[in-house]
């Protein structure tokens, strides 16, 4: 047990926290998301969308140097997925800040997850419910 550690955030996503550096982007994402296709490290979590992004978020910061280090999947009509609102509530909550985000048509989600140092797939069952985070510095 370590203290001040979320207890939503085991050793796997600690150890993957912890190799990520600054840029490498993090993909959270629903309970449908074919996590292991993207060849990626993948952590499971048996929370919803938003209480994964706090936990992180609790650790790792946001890149404040992109305009948009939030990319979130769009649904097939190109209309904002249902969780939207909530992401962004949590991050700009844990940044103390707006925080850019963008939306990424499904399609280009999949092939962006391969290049994300690792995929975090939670239990949330909003369709749609992916996003990537680019990590930040101190």
């Amino acid at each position: 047990m370590l203290k001040g550690i979320d207890p939503v955030i085991g050793p796997d996503l600690l150890a993957l926290l912890a190799r990520m550096g600054h840029g490498d982007v993090l993909a959270v994402v629903d309970r449908n998301y074919p996590a292991h296709a993207a060849g990626v490290p993948v952590v499971e979590l048996a929370v919803g969308l938003p209480r994964a992004l706090e936990a992180v978020l609790s650790l790792m910061p946001v890149d404040a140097f992109q305009e948009h280090p939030v990319r979130h999947m769009l649904t097939d009509d190109g209309e904002d997925g249902p969780a939207l609102a909530d992401v962004r509530a949590v991050v700009d909550r844990a940044e103390g800040r707006p925080v850019g985000a963008r939306g990424i048509d499904r399609h280009d989600f999949y092939p962006a997850a391969r290049g994300c140092a690792g995929v975090i797939r939670t239990v949330e069952d909003r369709a749609y419910a992916c996003v990537m985070v680019a990590k930040g510095v101190l």
